[in-house]
């Protein structure tokens, strides 16, 4: 797997940043990983752990490089499904296999609500911990 590139993506409200980490060798399935709030560098190490897909990764808006240009928009699952949405047309790998977990995992399920057509297979996890207490 190579070295993540990082993109700039403009979307209605927001610049996003999202990094590519090519599959050795080159062509492998795309698989992007999504949390909510965590951005791409919460992946790295998992990443690693697939060689033979193309890993993508990205920070939501407002978080770590990703910018928001109205702080004071509500930012619901359907923006961020649509923030994703963009980000799988840029990289052209559609339908891909989505692993998303907290926030993102709900954020996964607005996106394929929105559009089945762009998502092969979803791994949404949830903390369940958090619901505790």
């Amino acid at each position: 797997m190579t070295e993540p590139v990082t993109h700039t993506l403009e979307v209605p409200g927001a610049i996003l940043r999202y990094d590519v980490r090519t599959s050795e060798p080159a062509g492998g399935p795309v698989l992007v990983m999504i949390g909510s709030p965590m951005g791409a560098a919460g992946f790295g190490t998992l990443a690693m752990h697939f060689p033979d897909r193309t890993i993508v990764t990205y920070d939501p808006r407002g978080v770590e490089r990703s910018e928001r240009g109205d702080p004071d928009l509500e930012v619901t699952p359907e923006v961020h499904a649509s923030d994703v949405c963009a980000v799988i047309e840029a990289v052209g790998g559609s339908p891909v296999d989505l692993f998303a977990s907290s926030g993102g995992a709900v954020n996964a399920l607005a996106l394929v609500a929105a559009h089945p057509e762009l998502v092969r297979t979803l791994v949404a996890l949830r903390d369940l911990l958090a619901d505790e207490g």
